[in-house]
């Protein structure tokens, strides 16, 4: 029997260890040192207003670390010429999860955010962290402004109708796996939560480390959201697929590996807690959507052997229904994908695939569809929790 989010020994655990970390955490929020992490490998052309976003801060106690992992274009000489402003770190390519264990190793603050090289933070982002910090938080987190190359703001990540997690989000986690969170620039953490789970794992986190942060740190306290943007996460060639018309086959497996990976710490820890745990990835459509991709785009390199494409379809058309928080229309339109796409012959799944993750590939009819039908029903997204489709 799985036990319920809401069963008393969870919910008693968190209050002890709400206690336990205000005890911990007698501050004064004048004093609070927050050090910024910049990490960088080969973003040069970016670089500089990553660094400069965060020396520009009106909060006032902080320190700016710049860590190079290996890279071969002009970012260690960008970041040299910072001179005592940064603390700069060196080192050998070894990828994310590396560069955060040394930029973290050389860091000093109780507030510690890590920033992607090729995003920035606005003047005030540790500003407004500290001003809601608390006792008992393990991580603040934040909106993000998508832009481009240029600057241009494109969108809000995650979109404003999906609303970050706010308080205790263990019940969440326990239920599906996964709870609201942006990416990488958009969270701040509590050093002393983090204490406990440094150093990352480097072989498995080489790449989106920043999810072994936001998946252990609601196990030493709360998460609370601020409602704002406070940086800017950048869209380009290097990282966004919709700029091709293609699918890339190798990061598919890539993400369904690293969802293993976070369901396996997931259910570590509260196997530690003495908990009967579902299996997470039975009630993940998001990973259950990159893993039926995968399976039928890139059978020989997929890294579950014995998946089956009928097999996936059903559990995700189960996952939608059951676990997400989509409006009843979405949830019947993601259904027939899967059905459609563990079902029927690959030339005719394949562009169902390229459609859903590759925006840029539809037919213009189909985001015709799509944008009166958000038109059309935008009143729903207001005050629910619309997870990512």
């Amino acid at each position: 029997m799985i036990i319920s989010p809401t069963d008393k020994k969870l919910v008693g655990w968190q209050q002890t260890t709400q206690i336990e970390v205000a005890n911990r955490q007698r501050y004064s929020k004048d004093n609070l040192l927050a050090s910024i992490i910049v990490n960088n490998y080969n973003y040069g052309r970016f670089l500089r207003q990553a660094i400069d976003s965060a020396l520009n801060q009106t909060y006032a106690h902080i320190e700016v670390i710049a860590v190079d992992d290996g890279s071969t274009d002009n970012s260690r000489e960008i970041i040299a010429s910072y001179g005592d402003k940064i603390i700069p770190v060196f080192k050998e390519n070894g990828g994310q999860a590396s560069a955060f264990n040394a930029g973290f190793a050389a860091s000093q603050g109780e507030i510690v955010s890590f920033l992607d090289a090729d995003d920035y933070l606005f003047a005030d982002t540790i500003e407004r962290i500290v001003a809601v910090w608390q006792p008992g938080i393990a991580k603040v987190q934040y909106y993000l402004d998508i832009v481009d190359i240029g600057g241009k703001i494109l969108g809000t990540y995650p979109p404003r109708e999906r609303r970050l997690d706010n308080g205790e989000v263990l019940p969440i986690l326990l239920e599906k796996g996964r709870y609201e969170t942006p990416v990488t620039t958009g969270n701040s953490f509590h050093r002393t939560g983090l204490n406990k789970i440094f150093p990352i794992p480097e072989t498995k986190y080489r790449i989106s480390a920043d999810s072994y942060l936001v998946t252990l740190v609601p196990f030493d306290g709360q998460v609370a959201a601020i409602e704002q943007t406070l940086g800017a996460y950048r869209i380009h060639g290097d990282n966004l697929w919709a700029l091709s018309q293609n699918v890339e086959t190798e990061k598919l497996s890539q993400f369904v590996q690293h969802d293993l990976y976070r369901h396996e710490l997931l259910a570590d820890k509260f196997g530690e807690l003495g908990y009967k745990i579902p299996k997470f990835s039975d009630r993940d459509y998001l990973h259950l959507k990159t893993r039926i991709a995968s399976l039928r785009l890139n059978p020989e390199n997929h890294p579950v052997s014995f998946d089956s494409p009928l097999v996936l379809a059903y559990r995700g058309v189960w996952a939608v229904w059951r676990y997400s928080k989509l409006t009843w229309r979405k949830q019947l339109l993601l259904m027939a994908w899967f059905i459609w796409v563990g079902l029927l012959p690959l030339q005719m799944a394949k562009p169902a695939i390229d459609w859903l993750f590759v925006p840029q590939s539809r037919p213009r009819s189909l985001d015709w569809l799509g944008n009166q039908l958000k038109r059309a029903f935008s009143w729903e997204a207001s005050n629910t929790r619309v997870e990512k489709c």
